[in-house]
């Protein structure tokens, strides 16, 4: 993905605080370990555990003399296409990350649900369905979940995220069943040219990236597709303040190759979020049994205070760290 970074960064001309040589640097630097590898540092032990987040996303379970400590990440407790969710472990120190303090999820089945019945709808009025989805977990995510469906569905796959489901298929015990992911990546078409593009125009389902609208051959789908008014942009991800996404879902525009325009298509927008949302952090600290709860990664304003308020309710001291501060918990 740094590769591809740097590849875009170099045709779309804007800067970045490294060069290719600092990739080559950082990945000789990097040593692996699978999960549950127990890994002895002076007197610490501490060992990877699977986050449920996206394939080889990873919590950090650190052993010391006298503490135990868990580091989530970005992580969820309920099962995705790919991944199973993450699962407590008991420590005395939990770092968890507050994204979606305060805020909910829908049901998973129900929001699923409302998708393919979206597809199913867009698809029998003669439109195609853009699905702008990020290459690392979401593509691979709405691929199998539209395999699974059993509809009848003309599917191409373009971007980033055709390469990153082979690379997953090369690890299958991070994921939650190789074998589907396989199957539903077979069933699809898979664009790599010019010509495979063109063709894809005439797809019921063109899933690609960037999952943002904000560059990626989603724009050049969009480009193509803006004028029908049968077709259809399903979002599956965050859309940030900035973000082509955002200003398309706030203001029915989009920026197409330096050129702000209309784009007259119906847009809706899926949580497909593999965040845990509120109730599953609250849940996921009381099942660790966590005495101090230290929150990160979660909005000053509107996530963290009920965050740190349905916490402390629970009974867990709850640290708020700032940035460049040192902080001692003393039991």
């Amino acid at each position: 993905m740094w590769n591809d970074c740097y590849k875009v960064s170099q045709i779309e001309g804007y800067p970045l605080s490294w060069d290719k040589r600092d990739i080559d640097e950082a990945v000789e630097l990097w040593q692996g370990h699978g999960f549950d590898e127990k890994i002895t540092f002076h007197n610490w032990k501490w060992r990877l555990l699977p986050a449920g987040h996206i394939p080889g996303a990873a919590m950090v379970n650190i052993e010391t003399p006298t503490h135990r400590i868990l580091f989530t990440g970005d992580f969820d407790t309920r099962d995705s296409e790919l991944v199973n969710g993450a699962k407590p472990v008991e420590c005395d120190i939990l770092f968890v990350e507050g994204t979606y303090g305060g805020r909910n999820h829908p049901p998973k089945k129900l929001e699923q649900q409302r998708f393919i019945d979206r597809v199913s709808e867009v698809v029998a009025r003669g439109g195609t369905c853009l699905v702008p989805a990020f290459a690392n977990g979401r593509t691979q995510d709405v691929l199998m979940l539209l395999h699974k469906s059993g509809l009848n569905l003309n599917t191409h796959i373009d971007g980033m995220g055709k390469f990153l489901a082979k690379l997953y298929l090369e690890h299958p015990d991070y994921l939650r069943s190789s074998d589907e992911l396989e199957l539903a990546l077979a069933w699809a078409k898979k664009v790599s040219s010019k010509s495979d593009r063109k063709k894809a125009l005439d797809a019921d389902v063109i899933i690609t990236t960037s999952g943002m609208l904000d560059g990626g051959p989603s724009i050049w789908y969009m480009n193509r597709l803006r004028d029908n008014p049968k077709n259809a942009v399903l979002l599956t991800g965050y859309q940030a303040s900035g973000s082509g996404g955002r200003k398309l879902l706030d203001e029915g525009r989009l920026v197409i190759y330096g050129t702000e325009v209309p784009i007259d298509l119906e847009v809706d927008q899926f949580a497909f979020s593999t965040h845990s949302g509120h109730d599953e952090i609250i849940t996921f600290a009381q099942q660790c049994q966590a005495k101090h709860v230290v929150v990160y990664h979660a909005d000053p304003d509107r996530a963290r205070p009920p965050l740190v308020d349905a916490l402390e309710a629970q009974g867990h001291t709850v640290h708020c760290p700032i940035n460049g501060e040192s902080y001692t918990i003393i039991d």
